[in-house]
């Protein structure tokens, strides 16, 4: 049923998607104390406390939901097509003039789900992506994930040891690698570095990966404009080098991140549970902890 009804959306035009999205947003933020809370407090610890922006951000992240149909299962061409707008490919081009690794850091801002098809969409043969991702909780989405990142010059590895050993082998090709790189990491994978103002466990994968291969890092998302009318893909240089300390180099991601999320707030994915503890480790971090060596 649930394949039926994402086949059946995909095929709906993204203006309407994205109203069905903005109820959605509506309805979970009513019903779902859980959502309420996270995306409430995360935007406050933000410094955003504006009821026109948590309005706004609320519908934003219905949007999120309401998209994935046509982001996954529309042929390339078309999803390609939902791109109206490039700000920065120049940066994707440099790199691939130097025959240089790129990891793209994509936070969950705007529609996080379409900037690698873009990338594999224009990119050449030989400078494919490689990205890490990991398995929905509920099993029936898995297929239809599996769909949307069975892309041509597009590799979906799993966010174990395999995947990070496939991205790394990437990279040192020279080709492109990418990752979500604000989603919580399980215990042993992170440390607590800084994100607006609070401790968050964050990943050291990124640091990892752009050691390991001497990867130029960019920052890139996909912003929606409104009314449905697609997407402004914009892509940026992670300008700072990266500390040989750990918890420096963690704190220089999240400062990035951070400016790339100030500049679009409203899209960002705020409900999600930033700030949790990492399984394996119970509770959290205590005030004022940072990030470890």
């Amino acid at each position: 049923m649930l394949n039926f009804l994402f086949r059946a959306a995909s095929r709906l035009p993204l203006p309407v998607l994205h109203w069905a999205g903005a109820l959605i947003g509506r309805l979970i933020y009513r019903c779902s104390a859980g959502f309420r809370r996270n995306l409430d407090a995360n935007l406050a610890q933000a410094g955003y406390t504006s009821a026109h922006l948590r309005a706004a951000a609320v519908r934003e992240s219905g949007k999120t939901i309401a998209e994935l149909p046509a982001i996954w299962l529309r042929p390339p061409d078309q999803v390609a097509r939902l791109v109206v707008e490039t700000r920065g490919w120049e940066h994707i081009e440099r790199c691939h003039r130097a025959g240089q690794a790129i990891l793209f850091l994509t936070p969950h801002l705007g529609c996080f789900e379409i900037t690698a098809q873009i990338y594999a969409h224009r990119a050449p043969p030989d400078r494919p992506i490689t990205v890490l991702y990991r398995r929905p909780r509920k099993a029936a989405l898995n297929p239809l994930l599996e769909a949307g990142r069975s892309r041509p010059n597009l590799r979906s590895v799993p966010a174990d040891f395999s995947g990070v050993r496939a991205m790394i082998r990437a990279l040192r090709r020279g080709e492109a690698a990418g990752l979500l790189p604000d989603q919580a990491p399980r215990f042993g994978e992170g440390a607590w570095a800084p994100f607006f103002g609070r401790p968050a466990y964050t990943m050291t994968l990124v640091r990892r990966l752009a050691r390991a291969a001497d990867a130029r890092i960019l920052l890139a998302f996909a912003e929606r404009l409104p009314r449905g009318r697609g997407y402004r893909l914009e892509v940026r240089p992670f300008d700072a080098v990266l500390d040989d300390d750990m918890g420096t180099a963690l704190a220089q991601i999240n400062a990035a991140l951070e400016a790339l999320i100030r500049a679009c707030p409203s899209q960002y994915l705020w409900s999600y549970d930033r700030y949790k503890a990492p399984p394996g480790r119970p509770g959290s971090a205590p005030d004022g902890e940072g990030a470890g060596a």
